[in-house]
């Protein structure tokens, strides 16, 4: 035997009352919507039920709607502010430090989520490159057709062939940068430093400075 939704008082026999709408009844159960969900009691721990009439259940029903429609703006407020301070932040300044090793500038740098490396600082490297042993780390297949080829010279004057990619993405402490464009030496590099150089297919998405002074590369994100 079910009852429809009214407006309710259910008396419990341990003192305490739980307002709300008697939902659905039983021999042995009744169910509370109390507005923002529903709670079960046995029979057994009901000392009374107080049922108020149809004006006071419309009553009561408006008044959760109210509730739940405050609640959402609310919620919907903070979303946007929690989204403004995300952006706010992503667009600060950031100081990063950086190595000294040989006369360059040494950054570390996450590809891809999941391989760590040391990049030489190079503004004069159109794109990322990455030597051959890092390529391997992140599980770059080298071979690939003839238009992936390009030539690259290297500092002492050799010219060898590396292949053109797209990394999924750069990170330099926590700055990311997606689908940059990057090579990637098909030949042992003899770079004595780093794993690569860090170019500005990474860098133009930034106003950058460096600090030799502090020893600070300070990166500010450009905004689109």
């Amino acid at each position: 035997m079910t009852s429809e939704a009214c407006s309710d008082i259910v008396y419990l026999k341990n003192g305490r009352h739980i307002e709300g709408l008697v939902k659905k009844e039983s021999e042995d159960n009744v169910v509370l919507d109390v507005g923002f969900g529903t709670v079960k009691f046995r029979r057994i721990e009901i000392e009374n039920i107080y049922y108020s009439d149809k004006k006071e259940t419309r009553k009561m029903q408006r008044g959760w709607e109210m509730q739940k429609k405050l609640e959402k703006k609310r919620w919907l407020e903070r979303e946007k502010e929690l989204e403004e301070e995300k952006r706010r932040k992503e667009f600060e300044p950031k100081e990063v430090g950086y190595l000294n090793e040989k006369e360059h500038i040494v950054v570390s740098a996450l590809l891809n989520k999941k391989v760590k490396a040391s990049f030489l600082l190079d503004t004069g490297a159109t794109v990322v490159l990455l030597s051959n042993r890092i390529a391997k780390r992140l599980k770059i297949s080298l071979r690939g057709s003839n238009k992936d080829r390009v030539k690259m010279q290297t500092a002492d004057g050799r010219i060898i062939d590396a292949k053109f990619i797209i990394l999924d993405s750069v990170s330099v402490e926590g700055l990311e940068v997606k689908n940059v464009e990057a090579v990637v030496l098909l030949e042992e590099s003899t770079m004595n430093v780093g794993d690569g150089l860090l170019g500005m297919s990474f860098l133009n998405r930034f106003n950058f400075q460096i600090d030799t002074v502090n020893k600070k590369l300070i990166l500010e994100k450009r905004k689109q």
